[in-house]
């Protein structure tokens, strides 16, 4: 499967790495890029932009907050408009 994964802290580089592990196609985002290199290494593939997390079969978010994920899904070029 394509997943999409959007916000890598503790929990969601967590679950992104067993995604990459059980063997689906991963694509990583987060507003820092330093925290998608060690997901990288592990066989995940870096989006430059939230749209770029949105073109597989399912998109997984794991952000802060509410304000975080409004400006994620409804910004410009965010998971709706991707």
């Amino acid at each position: 499967m394509k997943i999409g994964f959007i916000g890598l802290g503790k929990m969601g580089s967590g679950m992104a790495a067993n995604l990459i592990a059980a063997g689906h196609d991963v694509i990583v985002y987060n507003r820092s890029p330093e925290k998608m290199r060690p997901l990288v290494d592990k066989g995940a593939r870096a989006g430059e932009r939230v749209a770029d997390a949105c073109r597989g079969d399912v998109v997984i978010s794991m952000l802060a907050d509410d304000p975080a994920l409004e400006r994620m899904a409804l910004g410009g070029e965010g998971i709706i408009a991707g």
